[in-house]
């Protein structure tokens, strides 16, 4: 039912489609699938902030997990994001063969990767959650929690991963329909076992990985159907090791973006741990799930954009690459613009969407409006960065990855609050990355467009 609306030919159009009306009809289906994808954890959030008598410091101690949960993502980024736009630009250039290789080997590191982070985590979990700011009275709602979700991690690998390969060839609403049931599975069966069986947190992870390998076997089966331009096929998972560098190569930065992404969480929540207390650690856990929501609709714009700037630059359409970029550099920015007026300005609306406990919210009121303060500029990096990526610019990608996070965040979270002694320079952190990065980006971009969108720049790409 989700291919009757796309053609067979969806890749074909990416190269001859008007720049806006393509862009609309890719963008959608992957902003939806952003939204509902991140309802995975962010209804889980909400369910279990609510939870009688013990829901805010369940919902510290879900927020734990946070790290493993994004790095396990971070894994599965690494494959899809690095594989996905090469095999577009293949099917630019017309070499179906090797977008099939590309995706065959991209399944393979993806098995690889679930076998590995599941036995890795499952035997440093705990001493890995008190590392990260857990407490006695936290700790056994981490553990239970993360206990169940590692047993589906190969499905988080699997459905995340080659989802992107299926956007890649233009099908947005067949991706979008994989994240769709399973997200919709999540949100039945959360209030379920977290309530009516009384599994509290365990019941949220048990309807999370469920809902994981619903959409692991939609995906799958799409991929090794006729409907798929791309299938996985039994002789290109055999392991081609330049292939799975190429990847790897572009794959480096968004996976960065996102492993990064777990170690600031780990340093925000040692340092309000440190400083604040638990109370402070929970105004985190608040806090990364509004900047997710904030971030939804870019993502998933940026990630139905990202495959029009792949093929057109494989057939070498540079003015339609040229287009498109402009366009979603500027969409970006005034979406962000938008939300950081929103979360500044209405900080306890979001805040009782999590918790009904008025010192978190009061507290979660006080710092919002500082730690978004720097996301309207953000939009600029996040549209450079699909650019960098899509064009196979793997080095500004992942020093634009860098900078933000492991350069600027991470340092000036853990020494704003050794030189000011006050737990509120953590939050503090956030915005003056945010800003400093996304001007950085915007300036290379715009001295490095020229260089990057050349046919010179395209042969070196495999």
């Amino acid at each position: 039912m989700e291919h009757r609306n796309e053609s067979p030919n969806s890749d074909k159009r990416m190269g001859t489609e008007p720049i806006p009306k393509l862009m609309f009809r890719l963008a959608v289906p992957a902003v939806v699938a952003q939204l509902i994808n991140v309802l995975y954890n962010i209804v889980d959030r909400i369910y279990i902030g609510h939870i009688s008598e013990i829901g805010s410091v369940a919902l510290t101690g879900v927020g734990l997990t946070f790290p493993i949960i994004m790095l396990i993502s971070a894994f599965s980024a690494f494959v899809g994001a690095g594989g996905a736009p090469l095999a577009s630009i293949q099917l630019g250039k017309g070499d179906k063969a090797q977008a099939e290789k590309i995706l065959g080997n991209g399944v393979t590191v993806l098995l690889f990767f679930s076998v590995v982070l599941t036995a890795f985590f499952f035997i440093f979990k705990r001493p890995l959650l008190y590392m990260f700011g857990a407490s006695d009275s936290t700790i056994v709602y981490a553990d239970n929690y993360l206990s169940i979700y590692l047993i589906g991690t190969v499905f988080v690998q699997l459905a995340l991963g080659l989802n992107m390969f299926i956007s890649s060839q233009g099908r947005a609403k067949t991706a979008m329909t994989s994240v769709l049931i399973g997200a919709v599975t999540n949100i039945i069966l959360d209030p379920i076992f977290i309530f009516v069986f009384n599994l509290d947190v365990r019941g949220a992870a048990l309807a999370t990985i469920i809902s994981q390998a619903i959409s692991a076997i939609w995906v799958l089966r799409f991929l090794i159907s006729e409907k798929s331009v791309i299938i996985i096929r039994k002789k290109c998972l055999r392991p081609d090791f330049s292939l799975i560098a190429a990847i790897a190569a572009l794959g480096v930065s968004p996976f960065i973006m996102q492993f990064t992404e777990s170690a600031i969480s780990i340093v925000l929540n040692r340092g309000l741990s440190q400083y604040g207390g638990d109370l402070y650690v929970g105004s985190m856990t608040i806090l990364q799930s509004v900047m997710q929501l904030v971030f939804v609709p870019i993502q998933g714009f940026t990630q139905g954009v990202q495959p029009i700037i792949s093929y057109n630059f494989g057939a070498k359409n540079f003015d339609r690459v040229r287009k498109t970029y402009r366009i979603a550099i500027g969409f970006s920015f005034t979406v962000t613009l938008i939300d950081c007026l929103l979360t500044t300005q209405f900080p306890t609306v979001f805040a009782r969407l999590f918790t009904d406990k008025p010192e978190l919210i009061a507290l979660v009121g006080q710092v919002m409006p500082i730690f978004m303060a720097g996301v309207w500029i953000f939009g600029v990096q996040m549209g450079c960065q699909t650019t960098f990526i899509g064009l196979g610019q793997a080095k500004l990608s992942l020093f634009a990855a860098l900078l933000r996070k492991v350069i600027l965040l991470i340092p000036l979270a853990i020494i704003l609050p050794m030189i000011t002694q006050n737990v509120m320079s953590i939050y503090y952190a956030e915005p003056i990355s945010d800003i400093v990065s996304a001007t950085t980006s915007g300036l290379i971009f715009f001295f490095c467009r020229k260089r990057m969108l050349s046919e010179e720049a395209l042969s070196r790409i495999r």
